[in-house]
Parts: structure tokens; C-alpha cells; sequence
């Protein structure tokens, strides 16, 4: 990134040569980006991140009357933007998961209408890890002739990612989830499928993505997905699989009162939950990050208040439970180390504070 951060400014559209250095280097990343996800350059729409590809796919596929499908788990970048389609006339049915926060195919099947016109389902959970069954959900959606969208957000550079045995007609992926740069991020969307633009403008990305292109941060995501396929073929998954089951086991053989929110559904390697009884999660999230531990709980709503994650109560979780409950995450650089450190502090801050709260209980 660095040439084009410092030396190289070159809008991409423009024909002199710097412009046309540009377009060399975006035309590059989108081919890194195309193989990372096995399908074709020109299928290939660079954006500002997972929010907007989401509403991107969303947005750009329905009309008031349509009807569409998606799951109470989804990250808020689909719920609400379905929500928001809602109050334009589009008909909208979120689907329940069960407690082990798997959407089942036969429930999308059922819900199905004769003008569903979109399904938008998640791979991989961002609060939990937890996959869902997207190769089952893409046969129904062609069974039906259904624009499918996947959320492959979490999933990314965490698992090989196949556009075609996925069978989904539009796919998103976010930068800074798999070392590219905050703000940048792309949306597949397969050949013949007919896109509504977001944005009026420019014809940039044939015409689905106007506005002038990001080369340094679209380079980062080039070379970030180049770098994810090398992890993936050197196992790089595995090994996080790995840390990330010590890091579980070791917590829970010093806590009581714990457990892993989805621990028996497939997840994606470097994600956990874990649920402590007696404490609240936010009260954690703080001690463990004044000794250098960033960890993450319950979204929190504009007020300032803290929530129960949404994704923890339609899995069914009490709001307690939900409140006390922990995200942490890894990534192909964690090390054997750190995860002991993360074993000894959580645990450690765990136990601290449910004596600091029975002792003011008292």
C-alpha cells in the first residue's frame, strides 16, 4: 500500500499514466480478490466494507411487494437494512435459529413465497463463530430461481470460500477482518445478476459502485486475500482451531459456572463465546482490558447502556446470561503465549469479580 499512500495518486479512471498505474494496480488486486473467492475479475465490486456490500446485495435486489428472508442471528448491517426495506413495502420474515444458533434449512424452505425474491444468510457468526448450513440454504434458493446472499464477513481467510459449491449470487467480505485495512472491503456478485446501485455518480465498477476508488486500501485487500490463501493452504485454520480449543478448555477448567455459547455447532476456527453465571460481561471486558487483554460483550444501543447480544438471546440465553457473556478472538498470528496469558487473565479477572460481587451483594 505503501507507493500509493505516499507516492502514487493516480485516480484509476484517469487515461494519463498515472491514473493508468492505478488502474494496473486495481485491476490486480480485483484478480487476487477474484481467486480468493473462485470466480470471475469482472464479478468483482470493491467497496467501503461489510456494511455496504450487505445493503449493497439488499438494497439492490428488491421492490416493494418483494419478500425476503433472513435469520434472527444476521449481523445489524442485514437486519436492519431488511428492517429498513420493511418500511418501504417489501415483505420481511426474520427466521428463528435454535439454541444452538443454526438456521435450518427446512425453515427457509417453508417460508418461502411465491415472491420471495432475495434469502440473506450469514456463514460464519460474528458474535459466536457459529457456521450455518449456506451450501444446503444456495440448493433451495436455485431450487426456486431465489437470489441468494451470503454474509461471509466472519468467514473470511478463516475458510476456503467457493462462490459456485456455495451456490449464492452475491457474497460479502470485509477487509479488516483478514489484515486489509479498515474501510475496505468487496461484494461478488455473479454474472447476469441485475444490481440497483447504492450511490448516483460515475460509471466506476461497471457501473454498481460509483465514486472514486480506494487503490491503497482495494491494494491492501488484494494482497490481504493473496496472503489468506497462502494461511489456508498452509493450515492456518487448524492451527487457530487448535488455540482457540485450548484457550476454551483452559478457561473452563479454572472457571465454574461457564460454558460456550454454540460450543456443539461447527464454528469457524478463531471464534469463541463464552458464558460466565454470577458476573456481568461488561464489567470483564473493562478489567481485562486494563491488563492488555482486548475482548468484546453485548452490542451497545446509542444511549450508552449496555444490551444483551441479539445473536445470544435468539439463541435462547436468558438476558443475565447473555449480559455475561464473552467474545474473543483469534487470528493467524496468535501464539501459544499469549493464549496461556489470556487463559491466566480471564480466568483470574472471572473469579476476582464475582468476589468483589458477593462481597457488595453482602
Amino acid at each position: 500500500m505503501r507507493p500509493f499512500l505516499l507516492e502514487r495518486f493516480g485516480n484509476a479512471s484517469s487515461i494519463h499514466q498515472e491514473g493508468q498505474h492505478a488502474r494496473s494496480a486495481v485491476e490486480r488486486a480485483r484478480a487476487d480478490v477474484s481467486r480468493f473467492l473462485g470466480c470471475r475479475p469482472a464479478e468483482i465490486v470493491f467497496t467501503s466494507g461489510g456494511t455496504e456490500s450487505d445493503n449493497l446485495a439488499i438494497f439492490g435486489s428488491v421492490n416493494p411487494g418483494d419478500h425476503v428472508l433472513t435469520s434472527t442471528v444476521e449481523h445489524h448491517a442485514v437486519l436492519h437494512a431488511v428492517r429498513k426495506l420493511g418500511e418501504r413495502g417489501v415483505e420481511i420474515d426474520v427466521l428463528p435459529v435454535n439454541d444452538q444458533g443454526v438456521l435450518a434449512p427446512d425453515d427457509v424452505r417453508n417460508a418461502i413465497r411465491p415472491n420471495t425474491r432475495l434469502i440473506s444468510v450469514m456463514m460464519a457468526n460474528n458474535e459466536t463463530g457459529i457456521l450455518q448450513p449456506v451450501e444446503a440454504i444456495g440448493r433451495i434458493a436455485a431450487e426456486f430461481g431465489i437470489r441468494f446472499h451470503v454474509d461471509a464477513v466472519q468467514a473470511a481467510g478463516k475458510l476456503k470460500l467457493d462462490v459456485d459449491g456455495i451456490g449464492c449470487h452475491l457474497l460479502t467480505i470485509s477487509g479488516h477482518k483478514m489484515h486489509a485495512p479498515q474501510g475496505t472491503g468487496a461484494l461478488f456478485v455473479r454474472r447476469g445478476t441485475r444490481l440497483e446501485p447504492l450511490f448516483a455518480g460515475g460509471a466506476h465498477e461497471r457501473q454498481r459502485r460509483a465514486g472514486t476508488e480506494n487503490v491503497a486500501g482495494i491494494v491492501g485487500l488484494g494482497k490481504a486475500a493473496e496472503c489468506a490463501m497462502e494461511g489456508l493452504r498452509n493450515g492456518a485454520p487448524e492451527r487457530m482451531r487448535s488455540l482457540r480449543d485450548k484457550l476454551e478448555s483452559g478457561i473452563l477448567q479454572r472457571v465454574t459456572d461457564a460454558g460456550i455459547n454454540g460450543g456443539s455447532a461447527p464454528r469457524v476456527a478463531n471464534t469463541t463465546n463464552l458464558w460466565f453465571d454470577h458476573l456481568e460481561g461488561e464489567a470483564l471486558v473493562i478489567a481485562l482490558d486494563l491488563h492488555g487483554l482486548a475482548v468484546s460483550s453485548g452490542a451497545a444501543c446509542s444511549s450508552g447502556v449496555s444490551e444483551p447480544s441479539h445473536v445470544l438471546e435468539a439463541m435462547g440465553l436468558s438476558k443475565e446470561r447473555a449480559r455475561g457473556s464473552l467474545r474473543l478472538s483469534l487470528h493467524r498470528h496468535s501464539s501459544e503465549e499469549e493464549i496461556d496469558q489470556a487463559i491466566q487473565l480471564v480466568s483470574s479477572r472471572v473469579t476476582r469479580l464475582r468476589e468483589v460481587s458477593t462481597v457488595m451483594a453482602r
